[in-house]
């Protein structure tokens, strides 16, 4: 189990430079580990899903009041850093061992980000204590602060922030995995490749038709080292022109692909395909394709399209549904989701409901329903896992 942390929020934006604000950056990171964990069906939460403020005295309690005390609990805090400096750092408690910061340092490295250190810090009043409140009052937890980069960077973290941020945090995701021994499964898409035994950069670059120093500057690499299952990408990532003739269809354009146009549309590619009668993968420039069947959809039925700061989880909040209904409906595979996106909202089910009783948490009640604490959440709108006798809950 494990809660993902983001920085700041609200009246306090963190660190701020270069057009990188803390505040929003780190929830961005957040939801992204959030997601790619209940992909490979870790449990865990967040402190914050919208822009909140979360004061020094709150976000401890916040933390602990999903899981609780236990030493099995991860507690991982996103951070930009500041002061000039460039790289990423690692802060782990005292009462910890260093393994899961020295593992998110090495994939941090093989991510091409490097790493100034992993370290522990203590509060000079009292050295038994930590330095960082949120390492300090999370007692029991493994607590860790993760700093991405420096937003006021004279190096290449402005670069890594701005346009590997993701990378950054699959880096994490990756670490988490390991060391609670979860299977890691990567992130893998057309503009991606994932590094086998016996790969070189040279060997890749020359199967995508690029050169070795293209490969590196996409990836940011500083050495020609790799290391199996490394995500590489492969050619910039591209989306669809968002100016279209109609809501109904789309003309492809230069570089795009049927996976490109069908993820942004909220589709499978079986989909598309059937809606335009395709036979093979191959698109030219200038074709029209059907990206909507008006007759699959009722008068009750909604379209949403992905903004920046999307998440299916706020999503879904939004329209009252859950995570796996939203997937479900669009056939999405995983919890990424793109820019611009149409997403298909379904009419809302039908739930039992509960009356909580005294004792109850909503982790006890989530066993009890075989469901998860961040369904539930979703589910009835709750921000805290606080709840009250008599309290009325939708059980998914």
């Amino acid at each position: 189990m494990g809660i993902t942390g983001a920085s700041h929020g609200g009246d306090d934006p963190g660190t701020s430079a270069n057009g990188i604000i803390e505040k929003d950056l780190t929830l961005k990171i957040s939801n992204y580990i959030h997601e790619r964990l209940d992909d490979l069906g870790i449990e865990n939460s967040l402190s914050r899903t919208t822009d909140e403020t979360l004061s020094p005295d709150v976000r401890p309690g916040r933390v602990q009041s999903f899981y609780g005390k236990g030493n099995d609990v991860i507690v991982v805090s996103n951070h930009i850093n500041a002061g000039g400096g460039d790289g990423a750092e690692v802060i782990y408690s005292l009462r910890n061992s260093d393994k899961l910061s020295s593992i998110i340092s090495d994939n941090f490295t093989k991510a091409g980000q490097n790493v100034r250190k992993y370290y522990q810090r203590r509060l000079p009043s009292n050295p038994n204590l930590d330095y960082y409140y949120i390492l300090r009052n999370t007692p029991n937890n493994e607590s860790i602060i993760v700093e991405y980069g420096f937003a006021d960077s004279k190096g290449d973290d402005v670069n890594q922030l701005k346009n590997n941020w993701e990378t950054l945090a699959e880096a994490v995701v990756k670490s988490l995995a390991e060391y609670i021994g979860v299977p890691y499964t990567p992130v893998s898409t057309e503009n991606t490749y994932i590094v086998k035994s016996g790969d070189t950069l040279w060997s890749i670059a020359r199967k995508y038709g690029l050169t070795v120093d293209e490969l590196k500057r996409l990836n940011n690499l500083s050495s020609n080292a790799l290391s199996i299952g490394q995500v590489l990408k492969i050619k910039e990532n591209t989306t669809p022109d968002e100016t279209m003739p109609s809501e109904d269809i789309y003309i492809v354009k230069s570089g795009d692909t049927l996976y490109g146009i069908a993820k942004f549309f909220g589709l499978s590619v079986d989909e598309l395909k059937r809606l335009n009668n395709l036979t093979s993968n191959t698109l030219s420039i200038g074709q029209v394709l059907k990206v909507k069947d008006m007759g699959d959809a009722s008068e009750s039925d909604e379209y949403y399209v992905v903004k920046s700061g999307d998440s299916l989880y706020k999503i879904a909040n939004l329209f009252g549904i859950t995570v796996d209904e939203l997937k479900k409906a669009n056939n999405l595979t995983s919890n990424l989701l793109s820019i611009g996106q149409r997403l298909f909202i379904p009419k809302t089910s039908t739930y039992e409901t509960y009356t909580v009783q005294k004792g109850d948490t909503l982790y006890s009640i989530a066993r009890q329903f075989n469901t998860t604490v961040t369904a539930l959440q979703t589910l009835n709108n709750l921000a805290t896992s606080a709840l009250s006798i008599g309290q009325k809950l939708l059980i998914p």
